[in-house]
């Protein structure tokens, strides 16, 4: 009898284990829609983050924009995947031009162990929400909450890559559909 109850102790401590070992890290993040909102809340002291992180961060997010944002062989395609207004020509290094979302704002997140902070550039989607360019959803570019840290990370360039023709975002489902979980914040 006791060798069968160390045997289920055993067999529960190695499920609680494997379920512990699945669940994500989660960081407390915050969106802006540009630098100067970020600047304020955190001179206000209302944030884990200084004036210089949020610059640093907004710095970071605005280069991994232009690196990492999706690109479109036409303006239409651009806008029914992030809205009427939202989308940039943008020239490429080879030549010609794609068009791509405009940068909508930054999402800011403590790294894990308080080791430096974390930015994703946010662009709009067709549904009103937000996006990073791996495909992470939120509902406001001015919010906050817990996000999965895989939230954070950087999305495959794009630069340099043939932009997305109308059949290839139909393949994919649309922008962000091959992309990482969704995750929700902010409303």
């Amino acid at each position: 009898m006791r060798k069968r109850s160390a045997t289920v102790a055993l067999t529960l401590m190695g499920a609680a284990f494997a379920l512990s070992g699945c669940r994500e890290d989660r960081t407390e993040a915050s969106s802006f829609p540009d630098l100067a909102s970020c600047r304020a809340e955190a001179e206000a002291g209302s944030l884990n983050f200084t004036p210089a992180d949020c610059d640093a961060a907004f710095a970071q997010a605005q280069a991994d924009h232009e690196e990492t944002a999706p690109r479109y062989d036409a303006l239409a395609v651009c806008e029914e995947e992030h809205g009427v207004g939202n989308c940039e020509q943008q020239a490429e290094a080879g030549g010609g031009f794609s068009f791509m979302p405009l940068l909508a704002g930054m999402m800011i997140g403590q790294m894990l162990g308080g080791r430096g902070i974390m930015s994703q550039p946010l662009v709009n989607t067709a549904n009103g929400r937000f996006a990073t360019p791996g495909g992470t959803s939120v509902a406001s570019n001015n919010g906050r909450g817990a996000m999965n840290a895989s939230a954070f990370q950087k999305a495959p360039a794009t630069v340099g890559r043939p932009p997305m023709s109308q059949a290839d975002v139909m393949r994919r489902g649309g922008f962000g559909s091959s992309g990482a979980a969704r995750t929700s914040f902010g409303g």
